[in-house]
């Protein structure tokens, strides 16, 4: 494992011209972001969806527009990843998995090589008015700075999500998120802290802002990017290594160095990674005599 510099983008929604249009914004981001020599990139949940607008919103012709510009989105980001040289999640997007529709983010190396994590965990607009089916379960992945994990959104709420990552040898989660409410938003960013805070990890948080009213599945959208880590000994106190501001797009950067977690893992005032507890024995039922 070795230390990287991490850049984190708040995807600002704006109306495109199909996936031309959205290649071009991220690779402009992209440029900037290896200009202040970060390796390791996340953007949004969902961010290429604009490429999927219509003339009017229309939530059912999206997803299908989506889906099908899938294949050419992932293309295009790989473009991207391998002219600035570059580890990159540009966001997720709803995939055909046979006969069910999965939102997937892709992992490019700066080589062009891909790939996919799943969400596991579906909210209830995708499960309920998208039809967008729960994916495979977590997986790690290798990189030179060592393995990385991905939950998506929804998925960071899960710590068991999560800690099967970190224990497979994640020591940086990805969290690509889309949020249309300050209480969205709080959800996902109190859980990628948490995740930090229990695993003894660094959490990376990428939102989608702006409002989209021509669009169905994107019409609101609120949040700042983040990066997290322990609170203990070393790090800030709140655990915050870099923050965004809210609802305003952009870059935030940290240098994350893994040597730093092995350190307070081993020698922290708690040992929150080593002390993570087993499954609960079963809950019993008293009454007071």
């Amino acid at each position: 494992m070795s230390a990287v510099r991490v850049g984190v983008l708040a995807w600002q929604v704006a109306r495109g011209d199909g996936v031309g249009a959205w290649a071009a914004r991220l690779d402009r981001a992209v440029a900037e972001a290896a200009g202040a020599g970060a390796h390791m990139l996340l953007t949004a949940e969902y961010a290429s969806l604009e490429a999927a607008a219509g003339e009017r919103p229309d939530i059912a012709a999206e997803l299908r527009r989506a889906v099908a510009q899938a294949d050419a989105a992932v293309a295009a980001a790989r473009a991207v990843a391998r002219r600035h040289g570059v580890w990159l999640l540009p966001g997720t997007l709803p995939f055909r998995d046979g006969d069910r529709i999965v939102n997937r983010a892709p992992l490019l190396a700066p080589d062009g090589r891909v790939a996919f994590q799943d969400k596991h965990v579906m909210t209830r607009f995708e499960a309920e008015e998208w039809g967008v089916a729960p994916g495979a379960p977590p997986s790690v992945f290798e990189t030179e700075f060592g393995r990385i994990g991905i939950a998506i959104c929804f998925d960071a709420e899960f710590p068991h999500l999560v800690r099967a990552q970190v224990e497979a040898g994640a020591w940086l989660i990805l969290v690509p998120s889309c949020t249309d409410t300050l209480a969205g938003y709080q959800r996902v960013r109190l859980a990628a802290a948490a995740r930090a805070m229990e695993n003894q990890c660094f959490v990376a948080m990428a939102p989608t802002v702006g409002a989209a009213p021509w669009s169905g599945a994107l019409d609101a959208n609120r949040g700042a990017a983040g990066i997290f880590g322990p609170v203990d000994r070393g790090f800030p106190e709140d655990g915050v290594l870099a923050q965004g501001v809210l609802d305003a797009p952009g870059w935030v950067f940290a240098d994350l160095d893994p040597v730093r977690l092995e350190a307070v893992r081993a020698d922290g005032a708690v040992r929150n990674h080593r002390a993570w507890p087993p499954p609960p024995p079963p809950c019993a039922l008293r009454t007071p005599a």
